[in-house]
């Protein structure tokens, strides 16, 4: 039995929606009014493509996976309009309502199953996988994040405490894909962290800070301008936010800066260095976000591997971080908890200093 829940399981275990191109074309003019050429892009639950009108204007459709319930759907499109009202200046999507003023609308998919689309404005820039990492642009990512965090803060939504097994403060209900992990070395090392997470997060996690989150705030889901990759312009892709331990997303996002550095704490020290300026960690928090670093990529390791013996034919998309997740699981296993915290802190600890 797996000890998951079942609509959290649901929403990675479902296939994506597969409408043919001149069909989501046909979809946009019937429900938006708007004519343009479709080109897919890449998505992990959902079915996303690029609508390009012949002005140039640009918009993305997202066609949502049929096990996502429609009021999850509405806590997304909820949160993106709180920012732009409380915060105009965050460079995030605007929704586009229908021809029928709606935020959203339905759909039918094979089966005449029913599902939910919506469309969000298109932001142009470049992802920062695409450039090189410097110091400067990982201060900016922590900066801008604070930055959401706190026009997030006083959002409130019914859904937005919905299951999700990308969540590192709920990385013990995934216990039971460890025995799926073939390789004994590598299962050893992931049972290791969830050891860790079990015995030193989870028992504080009730008494920290929480708040709607973003929950994926990484290297793909951040656009930077093309003439100046450390200025941010965009921040994509709110299909994994919830209501969690705000640490959960400063550990998060800090564990895709581990590459790139001869000194694998380096990058994420600047980062969460950046992002405590603007938002300052508590003692607890600072406490634990090293072992929740450590947590994103044992959750990395165990979904992806599990979802790609599902889904072959998006094997690519779907182990896109496992092996960066498994390098720094290693690295990380040579250090005490307090050996990792000291590192990743080591940007806090100089603004105290100072």
């Amino acid at each position: 039995m797996m000890s998951e829940h079942p609509i959290a399981a649901a929403a990675l275990s479902t296939a994506v929606p597969s409408l043919a191109l001149d069909e989501v074309g046909a979809l946009v003019g019937r429900l938006y009014g708007i004519d343009g050429s479709v080109k897919s892009l890449v998505g992990e639950r959902d079915q996303n493509c690029c609508i390009e009108t012949a002005d140039g204007t640009r918009y993305v459709v997202k066609i949502s996976n049929p096990s996502e319930p429609v009021a999850v759907v509405d806590f997304q499109i909820a949160a993106l309009e709180h920012v732009a009202r409380v915060s105009p200046d965050q460079p995030v999507p605007r929704v586009v309502r229908t021809l029928g003023g709606h935020t959203c609308d339905t759909v039918a998919l094979a089966g005449g199953v029913q599902t939910t689309v919506r469309m969000l404005t298109y932001l142009d820039g470049v992802q920062i996988r695409e450039t090189p990492r410097t110091a400067a642009q990982r201060r900016a990512m922590g900066t801008v994040l604070a930055e959401l965090n706190l026009a997030l803060r006083d959002f409130t939504h019914p859904s937005a405490t919905h299951d999700l097994l990308w969540n590192v403060s709920a990385a013990h209900r995934l216990a039971a894909k460890l025995d799926a992990i073939e390789d004994a070395p590598r299962r050893a090392l992931a049972e290791s962290f969830m050891t860790r997470f079990n015995e030193h997060v989870l028992p504080r996690l009730p008494a920290l800070r929480s708040q709607v989150i973003h929950n994926d705030y990484h290297l793909y889901n951040v656009l930077v301008a093309a003439e100046d990759h450390q200025r941010i312009v965009g921040i994509i892709d709110f299909g994994d936010m919830l209501h969690a331990p705000l640490v959960g997303e400063v550990a998060t996002a800090a564990a895709f800066h581990m590459a790139g550095s001869a000194d694998p704490f380096e990058g994420a020290a600047q980062f969460v260095g950046a992002y405590h300026a603007t938002l300052p960690l508590s003692e607890m928090e600072q406490e634990v976000v090293a072992d929740l670093m450590a947590t994103r990529h044992l959750i990395t390791v165990l979904i992806s591997e599990w979802r790609a013996r599902r889904y072959p034919e998006n094997r690519a998309y779907i182990m896109r971080h496992n092996p960066a997740a498994w390098e720094a699981l290693s690295l990380m296993a040579d250090l005490s908890r307090d050996q990792a915290r000291d590192r990743l802190l080591t940007e806090v600890s100089k603004g105290k200093s100072q």
